[in-house]
């Protein structure tokens, strides 16, 4: 059963679970690296092959920071850039001047265009904090307070959580991000549920010792979070229907089945969505640091 009233906390991805941004986000990151790629092959007289917005956008920088996205992707094609410019060449590209270039395309596309929200997802939310559940949002990019306001639902959150600093401890799939959104609500990993819709933020929750994993995979190929530790997979929260009301079942036929023979797998509707630290199939394995 679902027992939302012994829950603390819920974290919520924004990109994916709370604002439709991905498509403001893939088109920043390919304003960025094509910019940066095009002056490159022209300096090294190569052939100019651009940033795809499908294959390069998932594979290395969705659901990452912005520096280990630079990183990630820029791998891939066997570049490596310093972290910062060299003293001597201020203009001289960096990881830390395409994150800000990036961001700079991306908050000039968010105030042009706005960015719409999931009503389901805001549905949940209203229906948590009348039961007085604390919730919380979360990005591994550097402006989760700036997509909320967009999206006009900043107040709704008791705090948000970015990469804003860049550091180290809150990139995907470390927990930090959310074992930090956690502290901030006051409360503790293992009282809380994270939703989430990419592979690496799935991750970071299973490894942060959090109770519950809901992951949300909108194109319906839901093998993906399963095997990166969801507990659930839904293709949208509106399949959840009823999940905040204090004695209702999570609805079974609602929930996509995990591919067979996965260990993570549960039988959809099985579990509470708290449980205590004993029965969490985490408590068998130390959390990261």
């Amino acid at each position: 059963m679902v027992a939302l009233a012994e829950l603390s906390g819920v974290v919520f991805a924004t990109d994916g679970v709370v604002t439709k941004s991905a498509s403001l986000h893939a088109a920043a990151w390919k304003r960025t690296f094509d910019a940066f790629l095009r002056e490159r092959s022209r300096r090294h007289l190569e052939l100019f092959h651009p940033f795809d917005l499908t294959l390069d956008y998932l594979c290395y920088v969705n659901g990452r920071s912005h520096g280990d996205g630079i990183r990630s992707f820029l791998g891939s094609r066997g570049i490596t850039l310093p972290e910062e410019p060299p003293g001597d060449a201020p203009h001289a590209a960096s990881v830390t001047g395409l994150a800000d270039r990036k961001e700079r395309y991306f908050l000039e596309q968010l105030r042009r265009y706005g960015v719409a929200q999931f009503p389901f997802t805001m549905r949940l939310v209203h229906q948590l904090r009348r039961h007085g559940t604390a919730v919380a949002a979360v990005s591994p990019n550097r402006d989760c307070t700036a997509e909320l306001r967009a999206a006009g639902v900043d107040d709704l959150f008791d705090t948000a959580v970015d990469h804003a600093l860049d550091t180290a401890h809150l990139g995907l799939p470390a927990p930090g991000l959310f074992r930090e959104a956690a502290r901030r609500m006051g409360t503790d990993p293992d009282h809380c549920t994270v939703i989430e819709s990419t592979s690496a933020g799935v991750e970071a929750a299973r490894r942060g010792g959090f109770a519950f994993v809901i992951g949300v995979e909108r194109t319906g190929r839901t093998d993906g979070l399963y095997q990166h530790g969801a507990d659930i997979v839904v293709t949208d929260l509106a399949e959840l229907d009823g999940l905040a009301e204090l004695d209702r079942e999570i609805p079974s036929p609602a929930v996509h089945a995990p591919p067979p023979g996965d260990r993570h797998s549960p039988i959809p509707g099985s579990r509470s969505l708290q449980r205590s630290r004993a029965e969490s199939p985490r408590a068998k394995t130390a959390a990261d640091p």
